[in-house]
């Protein structure tokens, strides 16, 4: 939770580094710094309690504070609760400077002082950019005061749910994935739960109640729904005309955004779900290049998410790509709400999804006892349980070890006679040592049983021949995935199991099928279609690393500059 930054800092009890965390979130400008920004910006008068930034206001202004003192609060309908006061020399924002959403607290003068203004635009055109001195100041207090307030509950959305709902775990995480802020409200422990539900007129067929700032009250709500009353996309103009449209926001989306933007290109991201892909749900991740300690999926994602959005990478959230127009050269998408977003180029990275385990009642089960991811989210579902983790591949095997510090035991069951060939050495290891760990090779999840939860499960030994039904009611599935490209039949060249083909990969006939138009030969990870690239787990021939995913979306746009300039 935020608080005056003053006090806390010369707090005897807190520890260096709890002051070294305050003082970068709320950092006192010198006055060579404060002159820079200066330039950038007005200097006004302001009048005790004058409200300087509603809750849901957009186009937020930056400031810094002169003289007197600014207050953050949480509006109520009683007294507002001040959340943090910023004295001269600090300034206001948050993530939402960065990404152009409605602003989620109050900014009021807290008496009579002068405060410095700049257009949010003009500061991140200015200064976040090109200032590096002051932008890793500014970046550096924005993700720090979101991720204070994503921990606090600080946000302006209330959530209602339960944690038996596989809708509540839905919303949960489109929000935490999103890196909105918002206070959620366990239904099944809080003893004031029914009051809460009679506050807002709403009944248990209506959870989750997601009730926003606004005073909306939605029930039950679709992605698409919360995007909209929160107002995640409420600074994109999707009938703008882009250089790039990047159709996915996992690490090879991300990567693209970042190289593309970075580099000057006008850029669209579309992402249908939740921005991270298969990597932003992974628990941790541990080889890959400058973590030595490790990372988990979801910070890797966010930190690059940020570094998008900083050189001006606009992101839309819960609103998939449902159709490419294959009019070379000018291309269009036209997105799941029916909007058309005209492009040059696209980069698809739409990634895959693991597969859902053939079984009659899994989709029954979905989010209420079988999961598809292993964050701290669902390990809080299964605190001190005995859980199943089906799969054999890093995914698997990075979820088995994370589950192991929340839950009793974790049971991991392989089809394969061992682990060998598709799992890294280092985890081998850690799984065959760790004690709570019970690997069963050639088993498979035979029956998933229960009412509205899962309350028990079958697996069958192949080997042996034998079933087993346990009392377990928590299953986590990793297993093979296929590709998010069912939207691209018709419009570029898929192999015969979905995958993108691109590049060298695509043979003379498959090109005169497409109607390849031009005289040179695709580019590396070119589609059928001129100007449009695949990368990641959606392309042919993928490589199933985080780093190359990586690698494949800054290589696809130096191909897309080639495009834009032949």
């Amino acid at each position: 939770m935020w608080y005056r930054p003053h006090e806390r800092m010369t707090n005897p009890v807190e520890s260096a580094d709890q002051r070294a965390s305050v003082a970068a979130m709320f950092p006192t400008l010198t006055d060579a710094q404060r002159q820079r920004l200066a330039a950038h910006g007005r200097e006004r008068r302001v009048a005790d309690g004058e409200v300087l930034v509603e809750v849901g206001q957009r186009d937020i202004p930056f400031f810094v504070v002169t003289a007197g003192s600014i207050e953050a609060a949480r509006p109520s309908t009683s007294v507002d609760r001040v959340i943090v006061t910023l004295e001269p020399g600090m300034f206001t924002g948050e993530a939402t400077m960065l990404t152009g959403r409605p602003a989620i607290t109050r900014l009021r003068a807290a008496g009579p002082g002068t405060v410095l203004e700049i257009p949010r635009e003009r500061l991140l055109d200015a200064v976040v950019r090109n200032d590096p001195e002051l932008s890793d100041i500014l970046l550096r207090a924005f993700v720090r005061r979101r991720q204070d307030l994503i921990a606090s509950g600080g946000g302006d959305a209330l959530l209602l749910g339960s944690t038996h709902s596989a809708a509540t775990l839905r919303v949960r995480e489109f929000l935490t994935r999103n890196g909105h802020p918002f206070t959620f409200v366990d239904l099944d422990r809080d003893e004031g739960a029914q009051d809460l539900l009679d506050r807002f007129d709403v009944g248990v067929a209506d959870v989750p109640v997601l009730v926003a700032c606004t005073g909306d009250v939605l029930r039950n709500p679709s992605n698409e729904a919360v995007a909209r009353t929160l107002g995640l996309n409420a600074a994109i103009d999707a009938a703008q005309a882009r250089d790039v449209v990047v159709v996915g926001a996992g690490p090879s989306g991300l990567a693209a955004a970042v190289y593309a933007a970075s580099e000057g290109l006008d850029v669209l991201v579309i992402e249908s779900d939740v921005p991270g892909g298969q990597a932003g749900s992974s628990s941790r991740i541990e080889n890959y290049l400058g973590f030595p300690v490790g990372i988990s999926g979801a910070d890797l994602t966010a930190r690059a998410f940020v570094q998008a959005e900083k050189f001006g990478a606009q992101v839309l959230v819960a609103d998939g790509a449902r159709r490419l127009a294959c009019d070379w050269p000018r291309y269009e998408l036209e997105v799941s709400d029916g909007s058309i977003v005209p492009t040059r180029t696209v980069i698809i990275a739409t990634g895959a999804e693991y597969r859902r385990l053939p079984l009659v009642d899994v989709a029954r089960f979905e989010g209420a006892g079988v999961y598809y991811a292993a964050t701290h989210m669902e390990a809080q579902l299964c605190r001190g349980e005995e859980v199943i983790v089906v799969g054999g591949g890093n995914s698997a095997g990075q979820a088995a070890v994370f589950l192991t510090e929340h839950c009793a035991r974790v049971h991991l069951l392989v089809r394969a006679d061992g682990l060998s060939e598709s799992m890294s050495k280092y985890l081998i290891n850690r799984i065959e040592q760790h004690p709570k760990i019970t690997l069963r090779t050639r088993t498979e999840v035979t029956a998933l049983l229960g009412g509205a939860h899962l309350e028990r499960v079958e697996w069958t030994d192949r080997r042996a021949g034998t079933a087993e039904t346990r009392d377990l009611r928590h299953v986590f599935t990793m297993t093979g995935a296929d590709p998010c490209t069912a939207w691209l039949r018709g419009c570029v060249t898929l192999d015969d199991r979905g995958f993108i083909k691109t590049g060298p990969d695509l043979t003379r006939d498959e090109l005169a099928a497409a109607r390849w138009p031009l005289e040179r030969v695709p580019y590396l990870l070119e589609t059928s279609l001129p100007g449009v690239f695949a990368v990641g787990d959606a392309r042919a021939g993928n490589v199933k690393r985080v780093a190359s995913a990586v690698g494949e979306g800054s290589i696809a746009v130096s191909f897309v500059h080639r495009v834009l300039h032949a």
